[in-house]
C-alpha cells in the first residue's frame, strides 16, 4: 500500500511540476497561467495533450518539439523530476499528514521562485505575498500554529535577512540582498515558524558560501558577480526539511544541551 501511495505521489508531483513550469515561463513575461494553452514558443504550434506528459513527452520526443525540432529547455524535465521526487520525499518524511499538504505548498513555491530567480535575477511579490497568505492560514488551520508563532516566523525571517542586507550595503557599499529575499524568508517563516526559517537560513548562507567559494576558485565567478540568493534560500529549506533537526538535535547533543 505504501508503494502504491508514494508512486501516486510521485505523478501527482511530476503533474504539479508541469503546472509549475507554466508559472515559471509566464509569469515573470507577464503572461495568463490558465489561458492560452501550452505552445511551442518557436514556431508557436499548441502542444497536444499526449506531447505534455509530464518527462515522458521529454523522453520521447527526444527533448525537441514535434513541429521545428527546436530544443525543449532542460527546465521543463528537471523541474518535473524534481517536484515528483520531493513529493514521494516529502510523503515518507511525514506521511499522509496535514504538514504533508503545507509543506508540499511551500516546495512548489520554492521551487517556482527560485527557477524565475535563476533565469529573471527577480523574486516576484505575487509568488511571495500568495505564500505568504497561504502560508499563515495553512499553519493556523493546520499546523497548530499560534497567532504568535506565525508572526514570530514572519519577523525571524524577514528580520534576519533585513539585517543581513544593511550590514552588505555597509561594507560593501552596494545593494547586497533584495527585498525579494526578505521577503522571501518572512513567508518561509510563516510556514515553519521562527527556529524553521532560522535554521534554514543558516544551512542557506553555508551552501551559497559553499558553491561561491568553489565559483571563485574555478575561476567561473568573481567578487563582484552577482549570485541570485533565492534558490540557496530554498535550497536551505528543503534540506531544513529532510535533515534540519537531525542535524541541529545532533549538534545540541554534542554540546550536552
Amino acid at each position: 500500500m505504501e508503494t502504491l501511495i508514494a508512486i501516486a505521489m510521485f505523478v501527482i508531483g511530476m503533474i504539479l511540476g508541469s503546472f509549475v513550469n507554466v508559472c515559471i515561463y509566464r509569469l515573470p513575461r507577464k503572461q495568463s497561467i490558465i489561458w492560452p494553452p501550452s505552445s511551442c514558443p518557436g514556431c508557436g504550434n499548441r502542444i497536444r495533450p499526449y506531447d505534455n506528459i509530464p518527462l515522458i513527452s521529454y523522453l520521447l520526443l527526444r527533448g525537441k518539439c514535434r513541429h521545428c525540432k527546436m530544443p525543449i529547455h532542460w527546465r521543463y524535465p528537471v523541474v518535473e523530476l524534481a517536484t515528483g521526487l520531493l513529493s514521494v520525499g516529502l510523503y515518507f518524511k511525514f506521511g499522509l499528514t496535514s504538514q504533508l499538504l503545507s509543506l508540499s505548498v511551500l516546495t512548489l513555491l520554492l521551487i517556482t521562485i527560485s527557477f524565475i530567480d535563476l533565469e529573471f535575477k527577480l523574486i516576484l511579490n505575487k509568488l511571495t505575498l500568495l505564500g505568504l497568505l497561504l502560508g499563515s492560514v495553512l499553519s493556523l488551520l493546520l499546523n497548530n500554529f499560534t497567532v504568535k508563532n506565525v508572526l514570530l516566523g514572519f519577523v525571524v525571517g524577514g528580520g534576519v535577512l533585513f539585517l543581513v542586507a544593511i550590514l552588505g550595503n555597509l561594507v560593501f557599499r552596494k545593494e547586497s540582498m533584495g527585498m525579494g529575499d526578505i521577503k522571501m524568508a518572512a513567508m518561509i517563516g510563516v510556514f515553519l515558524g521562527a527556529k524553521g526559517v532560522g535554521v534554514s537560513l543558516f544551512f542557506a548562507f553555508v551552501f551559497a558560501a559553499l558553491i561561491c567559494g568553489v565559483g571563485m576558485l574555478s575561476k567561473r565567478l568573481q567578487m563582484q558577480s552577482y549570485v541570485p540568493f533565492g534558490p540557496f534560500i530554498a535550497l536551505g529549506t528543503i534540506f531544513y526539511l529532510f535533515a534540519g533537526e537531525t542535524i541541529v538535535t545532533w549538534y545540541l547533543q554534542r554540546l550536552n544541551f
